[in-house]
């Protein structure tokens, strides 16, 4: 074993970024994300569009700063989301940008359910929130909301009561 211990090591070089280290009490910063920031993308109306996809829903999404008003084909969320599960499914990529009721929302989906179709907006919002603000992109990419959820429903087979479940079996 050698005699050195922590404050014989302190003066000695960093070998990984080439910096002197002066003092041991001096806090230690990481070094900056090299990679650039996404350019905004903002149309002539200080709008930012988006496409969400998921199940056979596909919603277009403008959003532009605002009081917080989501209006999907044209009518209030409340009213066409009823269900308060699918109304909160919409504001999740806001909450986590920490944005909430700073942006105004127009939204036109198609295809799909209920269900489907909020997943579409929620996809589409959180498109169009980074690139509004290209610098929330690694806040909403970490919640999962860029992702496209690819899950839909299995086809029936052949020879099957639906896509896996067998028909009764009998004996006799």
């Amino acid at each position: 074993m050698s005699d050195n211990t922590v404050t014989d090591l302190a003066g000695l070089a960093d070998l990984t970024t080439g910096v002197e280290a002066t003092t041991p009490d001096a806090p230690v910063t990481p070094a900056a994300p090299t990679m650039p920031l996404r350019e905004r993308q903002i149309d002539a109306q200080g709008r930012s569009y988006a496409t969400g996809r998921r199940k056979d829903a596909v919603a277009r999404v403008w959003i532009k700063p605002g009081s917080g008003k989501i209006t999907v084909n044209g009518r209030d969320q409340e009213v066409y989301f009823a269900r308060p599960t699918l109304r909160l499914v919409l504001n999740q990529p806001f909450g986590v940008a920490d944005r909430t009721g700073q942006y105004d929302v127009i939204c036109t989906v198609k295809g799909g359910g209920l269900s489907g179709q909020a997943g579409a907006v929620k996809h589409g919002i959180s498109q169009a929130l980074t690139k509004f603000e290209p610098a929330l992109r690694s806040v909403v990419k970490a919640a999962g909301f860029l992702t496209r959820d690819s899950r839909a429903v299995e086809r029936k087979k052949y020879g099957k009561a639906k896509a896996r479940k067998s028909f009764q079996f009998s004996k006799r």
